[in-house]
């Protein structure tokens, strides 16, 4: 992160954990950094766009609006990864993919408006990858704040 310009630095610190929830959001949280309505759409544009921000929207707590999240994981052969990511990913119910030093190398998070779509999207992805999804539901949520100074 040290290409980032100082705006863009200001973007990343500054709209962390919280946006305002107000008829211009985005006049209003640029106000609170110096910059205009149009300076800040255009900035998190470019940090989106150049894969410096992986997403930019809300996180919403699918459970209490009647869906429900679970976190899954793959054992992925190493030479079949980018084609597996690419079909995890092509689920618009996948919310994040990691790959991690493990036996089971890839980590998903699947959130759906229906509990009962969660194993529908296990289902298809299996048949897909012809790999086995190990669903991990959640049995206790934790809330951890988590803020990263660029």
């Amino acid at each position: 992160m040290a290409w980032l310009d100082p705006t863009a630095r200001a973007i990343v610190n500054g709209l962390q954990g919280e946006f305002p929830l107000t008829s211009r959001p985005f006049r209003d949280a640029g106000r609170a950094l110096g910059l205009t309505e149009d300076e800040l759409i255009d900035g998190v544009r470019d940090l989106t766009e150049s894969g410096a921000l992986s997403r930019f929207g809300p996180l919403w707590n699918a459970e209490q609006l009647g869906g429900a999240v679970c976190l899954a994981a793959m054992a992925v052969p190493r030479e079949r990864f980018e084609e597996v990511a690419d079909k995890v990913n092509a689920h618009p119910e996948i919310a994040h993919n990691y790959e991690r030093a493990h036996v089971l190398n890839m980590w998903f998070v699947i959130s759906a408006d229906d509990p009962r779509k969660v194993q529908q999207v296990i289902a298809v992805i299996e048949h897909e990858t012809g790999l086995a999804v190990h669903a991990m539901p959640k049995s206790r949520e934790f809330f951890v704040g988590f803020k990263v100074e660029v």
